[in-house]
């Protein structure tokens, strides 16, 4: 079982508060800290440290993006 993290947790990974870089979608967190493409916390207009899943409708890529990267909890 992962551990849960509430939003204000996942919040302080955002690439400035704290150095990991997180984001959440569809009610799990992955660790994108190691992707250049998540630099600073920043992903084209997304920031890191929020549930992604709304926003993810405007994506170019699809859902399996994050198949790259590690589920590293779940939003709480």
């Amino acid at each position: 079982m992962m551990k849960v993290y509430s939003k204000q947790q996942l919040a302080l990974r955002n690439g400035q508060d704290k150095p990991e870089i997180w984001v959440a979608f569809q009610g799990v967190i992955y660790d994108v800290t190691q992707s250049r493409m998540w630099r600073n916390g920043k992903h084209y207009e997304h920031w890191a440290g929020q549930d992604l899943t709304e926003e993810f409708a405007d994506a170019p890529h699809n859902t399996r993006v994050f198949e790259k990267f590690k589920a590293i909890g779940q939003l709480g």
